[in-house]
């Protein structure tokens, strides 16, 4: 076994090309341009060449199983003989090695029989991208022509709801607009029956700070404790949130499924159209090649890749990468500093508090002793 912490998590580029132009998007509309750069699709060979270094990965390390992502851009764009001929490699390249969960996540605008028929056959499971009503869903995901993406999402999710695909349904993607009314929002969500929903921060910096940012009035904390105190409050649970889930085991000691909270090491790596690895896509948001290792899966393998400083670092997920202001907060421990991309500011780079460092605290405080409250009322009921 090597010293190597392996990677457990692969989220592919598949395609680099989307069919929608949200205004948020940290790939096309954000501080990084290298898509330029990258192959429209993933060809066959650098698909091959990825499928043999995951499985590679996964026996040095006897990985019980692996997980892959696909992405993009939008990835139903590269064609479904493309995607086929992807996770077939994958199967195959993992069979007798370790499991392989393969999920996509869509737009969803693209979707129809032929594509769901493909993933019930192949086992891969669908996540959508969608912020609430069509009137919140197109203040930014409109088409690139500036028409609304609602109706065909909406389709789309009609088709993963029918029986013989349900199962296939992961659950919906949410960005967070302070703008909107959060209750109103939930419920546009739950309407589609998601089985989760992730709720996120929009990528910023101290450098280009989030719409409406307001440390004072905290208003990404106060949108979401909204939706929390409703989902909290239901009669049964409508729905998985994994923020605020992760939040709630953190308190009660136990762990995160997720790089947004908790001082959790990341396991995940992004590798793209052209067999490029790189870290999470979200440091794109920071400033131009952040996310850039200088690596691919023709040249190198994961554990030289996992084995150089720069990732090293921003894999680590321990107080003592975090600024001074964080390892003096009462929540750390739960808070984790926030998401790597949201501390980065031009001259220190990534040792700065959170920019939502506000939000997180009044955030987490407030869930932390809602959940501290009820499990020490269940223990005096129970003792």
């Amino acid at each position: 076994m090597s010293e190597v912490r392996p990677f457990r998590e692969w989220v592919v580029k598949v395609a680099q090309p989307c069919n929608l132009a949200c205004d948020y998007c940290y790939v096309y509309e954000l501080r990084d341009s290298t898509w330029r750069d990258k192959p429209r699709v993933m060809a066959p060979e650098t698909a091959e060449r990825l499928a043999g270094r995951i499985a590679e990965h996964a026996r040095v390390h006897a990985l019980e199983e692996v997980r892959i992502v696909l992405h993009g851009g939008e990835p139903l764009l590269a064609g479904r003989e493309r995607i086929e001929h992807l996770v077939t490699v994958l199967r195959s390249a993992l069979h007798g090695t370790a499991g392989c969960d393969i999920s996509l996540q869509s737009n969803g605008t693209l979707l129809d029989p032929l594509w769901l028929e493909l993933f019930r056959r192949h086992q891969v499971s669908v996540g959508v991208s969608l912020d609430g009503d069509r009137g919140t869903n197109d203040l930014h995901r409109r088409s690139r022509n500036g028409r609304s993406s609602y109706t065909a999402v909406r389709r789309g999710l009609e088709l993963l709801r029918q029986p013989e695909s349900r199962a296939l349904y992961r659950g919906l993607l949410c960005t967070v607009d302070v703008t909107t009314d959060p209750t109103a929002v939930y419920e546009a969500l739950l309407s589609h029956a998601p089985r989760a929903v992730d709720f996120l921060l929009p990528h910023a910096t101290w450098e280009y700070p989030p719409p409406h940012h307001d440390p004072r009035r905290t208003p990404y904390a106060r949108w979401l404790l909204t939706v929390f105190d409703r989902w909290y409050s239901a009669p049964h649970r409508e729905t998985r949130i994994r923020l605020f889930e992760d939040i709630m085991d953190l308190s009660l000691g136990g762990r995160a499924r997720s790089a947004s909270v908790g001082l959790g090491e990341t396991d995940f790596i992004v590798v793209e159209t052209d067999g490029t690895m790189e870290l999470p896509d979200s440091l794109k948001a920071a400033y131009e090649g952040a996310a850039a290792t200088g690596m691919n899966v023709f040249d190198h393998d994961f554990d030289a890749l996992a084995r150089r400083p720069d990732v090293v670092e921003a894999r680590d997920g321990g107080p003592e990468g975090l600024a001074e202001e964080c390892r003096r907060c009462p929540v750390v421990n739960i808070c984790g500093g926030g998401l790597r991309t949201h501390r980065y500011a031009p001259g220190t780079g990534f040792a700065n508090p959170s920019v939502y460092t506000a939000d997180l605290r009044v955030l987490t405080t407030h869930i932390r002793d809602r959940a501290l409250a009820d499990a020490a009322a269940l223990l005096g009921r129970a003792s």
